[in-house]
């Protein structure tokens, strides 16, 4: 779990509680879990290298990320808290790619995993953003939608990747709440026994479309091979 508030420029209110709160969730439903919080990019670095060796042959493995997020260039990058006022050119050297997390990820074929991404999706280093009362950033008209929001990502076999919003749009930090919408209602969700991850993710869609008036849906896109749910029912199954 890395969950990235303190920017310098663009500080987050919920990130932190974010990845506390799925944390303490996952732990209750027998994961193992590390949480890096305020991550710089080497410790991001050395975080995920322990993250994928020893998530090797397990069964269920689960990355959530929550903070600023961007695209350039078509690639995906996860913003630590020290990689800031940069060029673009700058940023595949200092930020980290998502599809190279997803690369280690998936070098062991056995078993399922789930990427869950609550970021904001827009560029931090575009001068042509302004930020949104809850300290998250929202882009303002006249910008090209073709470097708006995160790039879309084809799920390898047997992952999941969940994202907390659509392409284009932009994810609400949780104003006055101690956790974003998105994990809010995810840590919500994935308590209901039985409850399979693709119906429970498709659950927190409704229910964060519902809260925001769509102005926030999220969106995922799955290869899963098996069935899995973080709580089994009475019968032990999902579904």
């Amino acid at each position: 779990m890395i969950g990235n508030s303190n920017y310098r420029t663009a500080p987050l209110r919920n990130a932190t509680n974010d990845a506390l709160s799925l944390a303490t969730s996952l732990r209750g439903t027998g994961f193992q879990t590390n949480v890096q919080l305020n991550a710089s990019r080497d410790e991001t670095v050395e975080a995920l290298r322990q993250f994928v060796r020893g998530g090797n042959k397990t069964a269920v493995k689960m990355l959530f990320y929550a903070g600023h997020g961007l695209q350039v260039k078509g690639r995906n990058y996860l913003v630590p808290i020290d990689v800031e006022s940069i060029t673009e050119e700058e940023l595949p050297s200092r930020a980290i790619d998502l599809t190279e997390i997803l690369e280690r990820m998936t070098t062991d074929r056995s078993g399922i995993n789930i990427v869950v991404l609550d970021a904001c999706r827009d560029n931090p280093f575009s001068a042509n953003l302004s930020r949104m009362a809850d300290g998250r950033r929202m882009r303002t008209r006249g910008v090209p939608s073709s470097v708006q929001g995160l790039a879309s990502v084809q799920a390898p076999s047997g992952t999941l990747v969940a994202f907390s919003t659509s392409p284009g749009s932009v994810a609400l930090d949780g104003a006055g709440q101690s956790n974003s919408i998105y994990t809010k209602h995810l840590v919500a969700m994935m308590q209901k026994p039985g409850l399979s991850v693709e119906r429970m993710f498709k659950q927190v869609r409704l229910n964060v479309g519902l809260e925001t008036q769509n102005a926030q849906i999220p969106w995922e896109t799955s290869s899963l091979m098996g069935e899995f749910c973080f709580v089994r029912d009475a019968q032990g199954k999902c579904w």
